[in-house]
């Protein structure tokens, strides 16, 4: 261990630390550079002692959710990195509210739903992400979003303070909340769902889920869907029709299997796929006059950055 590092860990010996530690072990897409220090809290108070150790030391802070709609570059994350997954647990309130910590599973958040028979999240029965991302991006899937479920969030803001924001505050649009915006972590959210049949809920998830199995390239790693939809067009039909399924650069591929995905074939890197994307927008860009705007969070360092 660095002696850089020597401060933070003897300061916060209960804290899970690791340094220069590659985030390509984290990521989806199994790509991206290293994070200088990479932090596990296991509460609301540890999270906001690694962010007021952050602030007093000038570093930046990056909370990376479950990565499953994340590209890491390849140089890595400097400053603090922050992993939310050990923050997990999942309570049932007043019949048909659920509390959730941001680092766990949606699909856990959905199972919970279901076994206490509450209906409103199936449409998230498959999303890989944790209930962080999935408030920060607005994650949606099969016609509902986590704007139509969530009605308030515990957020830590850049200044370490922990608030509250309900749905207004919260701000939501097409994958995207206030929380981006203001540079805030969520650390929990608040799911107000509605009293329905516990077979009709599971029935309706698993046939959600079959339909994702049989559209989506699931075998492979990948960030998730690549671009937002365009206005009046599909992202997926576009590229589709672009003739780019099965374009590769170096491991990462343009899915043949739903075009909307970019997969790792063969030991890719993020730069990889960053120059796929990249490609793929260019060329819809060039047939269809259409541009393709990125739904994955691109984040993270250059390689020659470092």
């Amino acid at each position: 261990m660095m002696d850089k590092y020597k401060e933070i860990v003897d300061t916060y010996p209960k804290v899970k630390l690791m340094f220069d530690e590659p985030l390509s072990k984290y990521t989806h897409t199994l790509t991206g550079g290293p994070a200088d220090v990479l932090a596990f809290p296991e509460s609301v108070h540890q999270a906001q002692e690694m962010v007021q150790f952050a602030n007093a030391h000038h570093m930046p802070v990056t909370v990376i959710g479950n990565a499953s709609n994340l590209i890491v570059r390849d140089g890595g994350i400097r400053g603090l990195t922050m992993i939310l997954t050990r923050m997990n647990k999942i309570h049932v309130r007043d019949n048909h509210t659920i509390i959730a910590d941001a680092g766990a599973a949606l699909i856990d958040v959905t199972k919970a739903a279901q076994k206490h028979s509450l209906t409103g999240v199936e449409f998230a029965a498959g999303i890989p992400g944790s209930v962080g991302g999935a408030v920060f991006m607005n994650a949606g899937a099969y016609g509902g979003d986590i704007d139509d479920v969530v009605t308030g969030a515990e957020v830590l803001t850049p200044d370490d303070q922990v608030i509250h924001l309900n749905h207004q505050q919260l701000d939501f649009g097409y994958r995207h909340c206030s929380v981006q915006d203001n540079h805030q972590i969520v650390l929990s959210a608040t799911f107000a769902l509605k009293i329905g049949i516990a077979d009709k809920i599971l029935k309706q998830m698993n046939h959600l889920n079959q339909l994702r199995a049989s559209k989506q390239p699931l075998d492979l790693p990948s960030c998730g869907s690549v671009f937002k939809r365009p206005t009046g067009y599909f992202a997926g039909k576009l590229i589709h029709d672009a003739g780019l399924q099965g374009f590769q650069i170096g491991g990462a591929q343009v899915s043949t299997k739903h075009a909307g995905f970019i997969v790792n074939v063969d030991h890719a890197t993020a730069t990889n796929y960053l120059d796929v994307i990249a490609h793929v927008q260019k060329t819809v860009f060039d047939k269809f006059n259409v541009h393709l705007e990125t739904e994955v969070r691109i984040i993270g360092d250059e390689p020659s950055q470092k």
